[in-house]
């Protein structure tokens, strides 16, 4: 590897989350590898993980480059306690913080409306772990706070950017309730064609 890639690849391993863009780019311009950018050095980086049979790979994340294990790696790293899982967001918290992601910035007010349930505590829950922040203030009377996702939402749910999102109509057939199974009677259970067997004569 060109010494620009080892540089990168020392100061990604180094690192625990996402390095962003900008401090690759500060690093490679005081790098001692002028022949090299810092866009090929991170493909010859990203091409030896892939091409090399390693277990972990290079990912772009929340705008930023970090070097993570492979997905199929994942689970039996997790059953043998040798990785930081993080904490399980509730079904309620995962409604409140789509909400917000795709609605944003939106204020606590018109979450409820949505939820129709009060949203404070999951609120305070989500900006604590870091998922979400104050954005702004609305116009409306006293200016409500407005939220955001941050940085940590992207690198959490492996989001390079909120344009990976699923589009609002694959969520909605994702989270559709399956259809009652058709009401089998005995006879065609029996016959396993859905149909009555013929009367002998």
């Amino acid at each position: 590897m060109t010494p620009l890639a080892k540089l990168l690849e020392a100061a990604l391993f180094a690192s625990a989350a996402p390095v962003p863009v900008d401090a690759l780019s500060l690093m490679a311009s005081h790098a001692d590898d002028g022949e090299t950018t810092l866009d090929a050095a991170l493909d010859e980086l990203k091409a030896h993980y892939d091409n090399e049979g390693h277990g972990v790979e290079l990912v772009e994340v929340a705008g930023g480059w970090q070097i993570l294990t492979r997905p199929e790696y994942t689970e039996a790293i997790e059953r043998a306690q040798l990785a930081a899982r993080p904490q399980r967001l509730s079904a309620a918290a995962l409604e409140t913080l789509a909400i917000i992601a795709y609605r944003q910035p939106i204020g606590r007010a018109e979450i409820e409306e949505i939820r129709g349930v009060g949203a404070g505590a999951i609120l305070k829950s989500l900006h604590e772990r870091g998922l979400i922040d104050i954005v702004g203030r609305g116009e409306g009377l006293g200016r409500p706070l407005l939220y955001g996702t941050t940085p940590s939402f992207l690198e959490q749910f492996a989001l390079r950017h909120l344009e990976e999102l699923p589009r609002a109509d694959e969520l909605a057939i994702a989270l559709r309730a399956p259809r009652p199974a058709t009401p089998t009677s005995p006879v065609a259970a029996a016959t396993g064609n859905g149909e009555a067997p013929a009367r002998a004569d």
